[in-house]
């Protein structure tokens, strides 16, 4: 266990510290090839890991190019500026619209889509309508907890979600039907909660006159109105395919190819530079940091945690639930939602209840904002920031973080058992 904890420990530092540019995914793979070396994992568990998170990890890939070539047509740019003009220069109502654009992004992009490609956008807005620094500040630690918070309604959501589902063999519709009404109350209370906590920094007029006409904004308004309808094929998609029990990465990647094919050809994108800018790394990551987390499993890790959730069965579905859910969330918030998820997975497999399975997704979701590094989202989600200047250092984030999300993440647990 000693060596196993220092082997995901070193590698969990090098992730969040990343010196001298190390990439995220090169530091995961190091670590399983330490790991390997060290007999802490054998090549059986490479395989076992490989065929537990190959599916995600395809996935995310797929969602991510989607979302790239929808930025590229201005598809995200347009749908800020017009959230940001219906709200007329309230800046309340600016705020909540923000909001729920981050969740619709969230939810039909993945967490990751959202802070990648979302956040530097709406940076961007608000410096254009000349908010202060405060104000900026505000904006930006909402729409980036509401990244996570609201990446519960489909298997495709988050990374953490396609796993569990793949896990536990959960279609589509039935992760769906279990996790809608968590989600609204999860949006909902987000809302509330960061709303009562950062409103003072939220101004009461904002001159929305100084942003240009959204429609300036796209490169092809053919191809953006084409994409609405492209994208509720997708879904679609995603239906049949739950039926007739096909991976979800076959539509994720194959519907984030298929765009990028049709935007190429009209000439509006370029494919060379959307494949080559993509975040591979991420799959590195994916698999690196699994392999070294499957040697804390192979230490006994999951064996204690079993125990302690048998534990919690007894003593009825309110108690088992809303313990759960926090183990999970504390267990990412410290050491990241992506080995949390698999190892209370493994930990969860012999237990016979789904709730718990569920919510055990709800705190890795949510769990991961009380912590700067508790998230791969949140890492990519700073790391984007500090390119463009902002900085938030981890007393700061911490200390909001550990106000907002054990109100939020109980208040949904509850919605899971009451659901």
């Amino acid at each position: 266990m000693f060596l196993a904890s220092s082997i995901f420990l070193l590698t969990l530092l090098f992730v969040i510290w990343q010196p001298k540019g190390l990439q995220i995914g090169t530091t995961a793979m190091v670590g399983a090839v330490v790991a390997l070396i060290a007999g802490v994992v054998s090549i059986d568990d490479v395989y076992s890991v490989t065929d537990i998170v190959w599916d995600a990890t395809l996935a995310f890939i797929g969602i991510i190019i989607l979302s790239m070539v929808l930025d590229e047509i201005g598809f995200f740019k347009w749908c800020a500026i017009k959230m940001a003009k219906i709200s007329h220069g309230n800046g309340h109502l600016m705020f909540i619209y923000a909001l729920l654009l981050g969740a619709f992004v969230s939810a039909l992009f993945a967490n990751d889509g959202a802070a990648l490609i979302l956040t530097p956008i709406l940076l961007v807005q608000m410096r254009i309508l000349k908010l202060n620094a405060k104000t900026i500040l505000a904006f930006l630690l909402a729409g980036g907890f509401i990244s996570d918070s609201a990446s519960l309604p489909f298997v495709f959501s988050n990374l953490t979600n396609i796993v569990t589902a793949n896990y536990f063999s959960i279609g589509f519709m039935e992760y769906m039907s279990n996790m809608m009404l968590p989600f609204v109350v999860s949006v909902f209370m987000s809302i509330v909660v960061l709303w009562i906590v950062l409103r003072k920094d939220i101004p009461t007029y904002i001159d929305v006159s100084l942003l240009e006409n959204e429609d300036d904004v796209l490169k092809s308004k053919a191809l953006f109105k084409f994409s609405w309808g492209f994208l509720a094929l997708l879904l679609v998609g995603y239906f049949i395919g739950d039926i007739y029990d096909l991976p979800i990465s076959l539509f994720a990647i194959g519907g984030g190819l298929l765009f990028l094919v049709i935007a190429s050809y009209t000439k509006h994108v370029d494919a060379k530079t959307i494949i080559k800018d993509a975040p591979w790394q991420v799959v590195w990551f994916s698999l690196g940091l699994y392999i070294v987390v499957y040697g804390l499993k192979n230490a006994g890790l999951t064996e204690h945690l079993t125990l302690v959730l048998q534990d919690l069965v007894t003593r009825g579905d309110f108690i088992a639930v809303i313990g759960t859910g926090f183990i999970a969330a504390f267990l990412s918030a410290f050491m990241n939602n992506m080995p949390t998820i698999m190892i209370m997975d493994i930990a969860l497999q012999d237990i016979d209840n789904m709730k718990l399975v569920y919510a055990n997704i709800i705190g890795c979701n949510l769990g991961p904002k009380m912590t700067p590094f508790g998230s791969l989202a949140t890492l990519l989600w700073l790391h984007v920031l500090a390119q463009k200047g902002v900085k938030i250092g981890f007393w700061q984030y911490s200390k909001f973080g550990l106000i907002v999300t054990p109100p939020i993440l109980l208040v949904v647990l509850l919605s899971l058992v009451i659901g």
